[in-house]
């Protein structure tokens, strides 16, 4: 059994028992968390899609641990002018464990 579920803007195709990286959620570690946007349930016996979301459904999983990912570089210039600008990121992530899937 699968499920589609969204959070934090994007879209994630999962099972149970999957590490998945995510948009930082306001968790901590070893919480459960319950994602209740379901768009789609997949099953032996056919897939089941709502409009937008499908009723009754959920995703439970728990809070392995919050952190940033690597650092990348980003670089701004403008030529001929003498403008340029380096500056570095690092995404905060969370990372989940898929528990059930509830339909």
């Amino acid at each position: 059994m699968y499920a589609v579920i969204e959070t934090g803007g994007k879209q994630y195709q999962v099972k149970a028992g999957d590490e998945i990286f995510i948009e930082k959620l306001g968790a901590e570690a070893d919480e459960a968390v319950k994602f209740e946007k379901v768009l789609a349930v997949g099953s032996d016996d056919g897939i089941k899609v709502g409009a937008p979301y499908v009723d009754g459904a959920s995703v439970s999983a728990k809070v392995i641990k919050n952190g940033k990912a690597k650092k990348i570089t980003v670089f701004t210039y403008k030529p001929k002018k003498g403008e340029k600008r380096k500056m570095g990121h690092r995404q905060p992530y969370t990372k989940v464990v898929i528990e059930a899937i509830n339909a």
